[in-house]
Protein backbone atom coordinates (compact mmCIF):
# COMPACT_ATOMS: atom_id res chain seq x y z
CA UNK A 1 0.00 0.00 0.00
CA UNK A 2 2.89 2.37 0.74
CA UNK A 3 4.00 2.18 -2.90
CA UNK A 4 0.47 2.52 -4.35
CA UNK A 5 -0.55 5.75 -6.10
CA UNK A 6 -4.20 6.78 -6.30
CA UNK A 7 -3.47 8.23 -9.78
CA UNK A 8 -0.37 8.40 -11.98
CA UNK A 9 0.26 12.08 -11.15
CA UNK A 10 -0.30 11.55 -7.39
CA UNK A 11 2.27 10.46 -4.85
CA UNK A 12 2.36 7.25 -2.86
CA UNK A 13 2.69 7.30 0.93
CA UNK A 14 6.31 6.25 0.46
CA UNK A 15 7.01 9.21 -1.83
CA UNK A 16 5.27 11.61 0.54
CA UNK A 17 7.50 10.52 3.42
CA UNK A 18 10.67 11.00 1.39
CA UNK A 19 9.36 14.37 0.15
CA UNK A 20 8.69 15.53 3.71
CA UNK A 21 12.31 14.82 4.59
CA UNK A 22 13.68 16.54 1.48
CA UNK A 23 11.52 19.53 2.31
CA UNK A 24 12.83 19.50 5.87
CA UNK A 25 16.40 19.49 4.52
CA UNK A 26 15.59 22.66 2.60
CA UNK A 27 13.92 24.09 5.70
CA UNK A 28 17.03 23.32 7.77
CA UNK A 29 19.16 25.47 5.43
CA UNK A 30 16.57 28.23 5.04
CA UNK A 31 16.24 28.71 8.80
CA UNK A 32 19.99 29.11 9.09
CA UNK A 33 20.09 31.62 6.23
CA UNK A 34 17.53 33.74 8.07
CA UNK A 35 19.72 33.75 11.16
CA UNK A 36 23.24 33.81 9.77
CA UNK A 37 22.78 35.63 6.46
CA UNK A 38 19.62 37.75 6.60
CA UNK A 39 18.62 39.08 3.20
CA UNK A 40 20.28 36.21 1.34
CA UNK A 41 18.62 34.12 -1.32
CA UNK A 42 16.95 30.75 -1.00
CA UNK A 43 15.67 28.65 -3.85
CA UNK A 44 12.53 26.77 -4.63
CA UNK A 45 12.69 23.32 -6.16
CA UNK A 46 10.55 21.15 -8.38
CA UNK A 47 9.30 18.53 -5.94
CA UNK A 48 8.03 16.25 -8.73
CA UNK A 49 11.46 16.23 -10.40
CA UNK A 50 13.02 15.45 -7.02
CA UNK A 51 10.61 12.53 -6.54
CA UNK A 52 11.35 11.13 -10.00
CA UNK A 53 15.05 11.92 -10.38
CA UNK A 54 15.99 10.98 -6.84
CA UNK A 55 14.15 7.65 -7.07
CA UNK A 56 11.97 8.17 -4.03
CA UNK A 57 10.56 4.64 -4.13
CA UNK A 58 14.06 3.22 -3.77
CA UNK A 59 14.90 5.29 -0.69
CA UNK A 60 14.38 4.08 2.86
CA UNK A 61 11.41 5.61 4.65
CA UNK A 62 12.91 4.56 7.99
CA UNK A 63 16.11 6.49 7.25
CA UNK A 64 14.10 9.45 5.96
CA UNK A 65 12.01 9.61 9.13
CA UNK A 66 15.11 9.47 11.33
CA UNK A 67 16.72 12.26 9.33
CA UNK A 68 13.52 14.29 9.50
CA UNK A 69 13.40 14.00 13.29
CA UNK A 70 17.03 15.09 13.60
CA UNK A 71 16.63 18.04 11.23
CA UNK A 72 13.43 19.24 12.90
CA UNK A 73 14.86 18.93 16.41
CA UNK A 74 18.11 20.76 15.67
CA UNK A 75 16.23 23.56 13.92
CA UNK A 76 13.82 23.78 16.84
CA UNK A 77 16.75 24.02 19.27
CA UNK A 78 18.31 26.78 17.17
CA UNK A 79 15.04 28.73 16.99
CA UNK A 80 14.78 28.62 20.78
CA UNK A 81 18.12 30.46 20.95
CA UNK A 82 17.06 33.24 18.54
CA UNK A 83 16.99 36.75 19.87
CA UNK A 84 13.91 38.95 19.45
CA UNK A 85 15.47 41.18 16.80
CA UNK A 86 16.08 38.19 14.52
CA UNK A 87 12.44 37.18 14.91
CA UNK A 88 11.34 40.68 13.95
CA UNK A 89 13.81 41.60 11.20
CA UNK A 90 15.25 38.52 9.52
CA UNK A 91 14.26 38.01 5.89
CA UNK A 92 15.36 35.95 2.93
CA UNK A 93 14.62 36.35 -0.75
CA UNK A 94 12.90 33.24 -2.08
CA UNK A 95 13.31 32.53 -5.79
CA UNK A 96 9.56 31.98 -6.21
CA UNK A 97 7.93 33.83 -3.30
CA UNK A 98 10.07 36.95 -3.06
CA UNK A 99 10.96 38.48 0.31
CA UNK A 100 9.95 36.27 3.21
CA UNK A 101 9.98 37.05 6.92
CA UNK A 102 10.98 34.44 9.45
CA UNK A 103 7.35 34.14 10.56
CA UNK A 104 6.33 33.36 6.95
CA UNK A 105 8.85 30.54 6.81
CA UNK A 106 7.75 29.18 10.18
CA UNK A 107 4.06 29.16 9.21
CA UNK A 108 4.79 27.31 5.96
CA UNK A 109 6.76 24.58 7.71
CA UNK A 110 4.27 24.35 10.57
CA UNK A 111 1.47 23.65 8.07
CA UNK A 112 3.46 21.39 5.74
CA UNK A 113 3.35 18.13 7.69
CA UNK A 114 -0.40 18.21 8.51
CA UNK A 115 -1.14 18.78 4.80
CA UNK A 116 0.79 15.63 3.91
CA UNK A 117 -0.68 13.60 6.75
CA UNK A 118 -4.12 14.36 5.29
CA UNK A 119 -2.78 13.38 1.85
CA UNK A 120 -1.57 10.02 3.22
CA UNK A 121 -4.96 9.49 4.87
CA UNK A 122 -6.70 10.15 1.53
CA UNK A 123 -4.42 7.53 -0.07
CA UNK A 124 -5.36 5.02 2.61
CA UNK A 125 -9.05 5.81 2.21
CA UNK A 126 -8.81 5.38 -1.58
CA UNK A 127 -6.92 2.11 -1.12
CA UNK A 128 -9.61 0.76 1.22
CA UNK A 129 -12.48 2.06 -0.97
CA UNK A 130 -11.08 0.25 -4.02
CA UNK A 131 -11.74 -3.12 -2.40
CA UNK A 132 -8.13 -3.82 -1.49
CA UNK A 133 -7.31 -5.39 1.88
CA UNK A 134 -8.57 -2.97 4.52
CA UNK A 135 -5.78 -1.23 6.38
CA UNK A 136 -6.10 0.86 9.52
Amino acid sequence: MWQWKPAPEKWSVHEIIIHITDSECNSFIRARRFMAEPGSGVYGYDENKWANNLHYHQQSTEDALELFKWLRKTTYDLIRMMDESTWQTATVVHSENGVMKFEDWLRIYEEHIPVHIRQMKRNLDAWNAAGRPVLV
